[in-house]
């Protein structure tokens, strides 16, 4: 029991709410976790995989009507509307918590309700935010103590936190996915998520805390909360190892870019990848002035479609071992996992993630879209060494990463800061999977923070403009990337994966000062023959072709762009307007 009689009476207000069979309270202990396993694989809340071939793995199966976030069901709960902003769903607080409680009452009924104190960010880091999670799931019970710092030292921290802490709330009620709902009360400090047992719905430590109500904390406390990851890069004209962070949608290769695998040609050339953090950045002005960033998480919830050995080994390696996968297809010869592009051999005696028998040849996919994996960051084979430093990490540059088929080139630099800014604002990208709705659909996504941001967009681009003009001539240099340009066939043009090292080291390069650039409408581009592409079968014309900049799709972008920023309900940043009037 933590003593801090604001948690006590917390705790004790939920019990009276949720009537569960029992309280536990989550230590993170590894004894603890060996018995939650037990009890789940028990339930058939997981199942358990072969573990000498995959030691410490589990599979579990969502409700098949939750498997993904959703967004027209996420909420922002402030006392005035304009806070929150266009981009969220707004909901008055008051009337938000009675509904949502007249949904959880006696809900746990039959359940134990288990009480996991956590921290975001180092908890010996001023990054470090601490909460608490009710939930009647043990597999959100596992998986927060993957996500997040959960342990007994955590759990001394809240003796004198007095109220400064998260309540977060998970239901899992009955999966009614018409009375789903995801609400943030930035003010109040507060998650309450019924009728979802989704990773990015019920590990409320993460898109959650981490992002929607840690960005309205930082605009308040001076820093940044950001859908970034963090990345290392050594390179041979390097004394040191440059740190990178990169922004880029749900789904876009956030986790692949973050555990890059190189080509063994550039490993031989003195290069090397290290992986930070792959999902979540909090960034702060640092006592020498500079930009520093820190993983929020611990681990790592991370798309398995797609991922193999050939294209990301590093991906595939971190979920090798003590891992909860989340709606593969079980083998059931040898309990062991497989998905659709995993490698060319599919089992041939399978169950799919609906739990109905599976084979290749059945017609149908075995394996959900947005399959998950949760595993600890420390499984990672690249994992940086200063993963985990209270300090953070130096940040060199920052990447902005958009899905588009057309139109945005390869890689691309802003002018400055604002510049930089602008950039951020009119990224747009096609949807993915890692949401509901449609899929490929072109929309605006400033950031990569559109189903993040806790308030204002137009606060939020405001207060990137406002840490800029602190950072002054410290501030790093800000970037476009594209990786998904298509030919007429409809194919990617460019390869990706780990030749995405070639454009980082143009990066690296142009933050060193050592390359010129071409001047366009919408930044700085490479000059032909700064990108390596020697050993790469790719056509040199295609090429040049995603590497520069249509002048008449970027006309017609503008015109979306107004189209866009005419839908802000406050004023968009007049540097932000000067600099489109400008383009």
């Amino acid at each position: 029991m933590i003593r801090n009689k604001y948690v006590q009476s917390w705790i004790q207000e939920m019990n009276e709410l949720l009537s569960p069979e029992d309280i536990v309270w989550v230590d993170g202990s590894e004894s603890q976790m060996k018995l939650f396993k037990s009890i789940a694989c028990g339930t058939l809340e997981l199942i358990e995989l072969n573990q000498d071939l995959m030691p410490g793995c589990y599979l579990h199966r969502s409700d098949e009507s939750d498997v993904c976030r959703v967004e027209d069901r996420t909420f922002i709960c402030c006392e005035n509307k304009i806070d929150a902003g266009f981009t969220n769903n707004w909901w008055e607080p008051n009337e938000a918590i009675n509904k949502l409680f007249s949904i959880a009452k006696d809900s746990y009924q039959g359940r134990i309700m288990y009480v996991i104190p956590f921290s975001m960010a180092n908890p010996n880091s001023e990054f470090c935010k601490l909460g608490i999670e009710i939930t009647d799931s043990i597999y959100v019970a596992l998986s927060m103590v993957t996500m997040s710092r959960v342990s007994k030292e955590v759990s001394k921290k809240f003796s004198s936190a007095g109220e400064n802490w998260t309540k977060c709330l998970h239901c899992s009620c009955n999966c009614d996915k018409d009375e789903r709902y995801i609400c943030h009360f930035p003010e109040k400090n507060m998650v309450i998520s019924v009728n979802s047992s989704y990773g990015g719905n019920a590990l409320l430590g993460k898109k959650c805390l981490a992002l929607r109500l840690a960005s309205y904390m930082g605009k308040k406390e001076g820093w940044l909360a950001e859908h970034m990851l963090i990345m290392g890069i050594k390179a041979p004209y390097n004394d040191e190892v440059k740190y990178i962070c990169a922004s880029f949608p749900s789904g876009c290769g956030k986790t692949d870019l973050a555990m890059m695998k190189i080509s063994e040609e550039y490993e031989k050339k003195g290069y090397s990848v290290e992986c930070v953090g792959d999902d979540i950045s909090w960034l702060r002005i640092g006592p020498d002035g500079r930009l520093w960033a820190m993983n929020a998480e611990h681990g790592v919830f991370g798309a398995c479609a797609g991922i193999n050995r050939k294209n990301n080994p590093n991906v595939l390696e971190t979920s090798r071992k003590n891992t909860i996968f989340t709606n593969v297809i079980l083998n059931n010869d040898n309990k062991t996992v497989w998905w659709e592009g995993l490698d060319d051999n599919p089992p041939e005696n399978a169950t799919d993630w609906l739990g109905d028998s599976w084979d290749k040849d059945c017609g149908r996919i075995g394996a959900q879209k947005n399959s998950r994996f949760a595993a600890p960051i420390t499984n990672c084979p690249c994992l940086s060494k200063e993963y985990d430093n209270p300090n953070g990490v130096p940040i060199s540059a920052i990447i902005l990463g958009v899905k588009r088929k057309k139109m945005t080139p390869l890689v691309f630099e802003a002018q400055d800061w604002n510049h930089g800014v602008f950039i951020g604002s009119i990224m747009s990208s096609e949807t993915t999977v890692a949401s509901s709705g449609k899929v490929g659909v072109l929309r605006h996504d400033p950031f990569g923070m559109l189903p993040f941001c806790g308030y204002n967009m137009s606060d939020y681009l405001q207060h990137w403009i406002d840490m800029g003009a602190k950072l002054g001539d410290k501030a790093p240099k800000i970037f476009g990337v594209n990786w998904f340009r298509t030919d007429d066939k409809e194919e990617y043009i460019w390869p990706g994966f780990g030749e995405n090292i070639r454009v980082i080291d143009w990066i690296l390069r142009r933050c060193n000062g050592s390359l010129d650039v071409e001047m366009s409408s919408l930044g700085l581009l490479p000059k032909e023959g700064d990108i390596k592409i020697d050993g790469l079968v790719i056509d040199e014309k295609k090429f040049k072709s995603i590497c520069n900049l249509d002048a008449k799709m970027w006309n017609d972008e503008t015109k979306k762009i107004k189209e866009f920023y005419s839908k802000f309900d406050k004023p968009v940043p007049r540097e932000l307007i000067e600099i489109l009037n400008q383009s």
